[in-house]
């Protein structure tokens, strides 16, 4: 069942949706419809804050100090 929904839009941009629904062959209620079809639908895809979220920590054995540990294993790469 369909209903009806009254819009107020910009007089110019009427006028580029108008061209564009005539360009796609689509009508402009259809343009609506399908704009508040993807709008409303449950999103798929995860976020990259989501995504970190599940990845396991690693375990890391860190130095106290990592500015002298650093110092400590260039001067054993390059002797300084």
């Amino acid at each position: 069942m369909k209903a009806k929904l009254n819009l107020t839009i910009d007089n110019s941009l009427l006028a580029h949706i108008k061209q564009y629904s005539v360009s796609h062959q689509i009508s402009i209620s259809e343009l609506v419809e399908n704009y508040f079809r993807n709008l409303t639908k449950a999103s798929k895809k995860t976020n990259i804050v989501e995504l970190m979220d599940k990845i396991e920590r690693p375990s890391l054995e860190l130095p106290e100090d990592l500015k002298k540990a650093y110092y400590e294993e260039q001067r054993e790469k390059y002797g300084f």
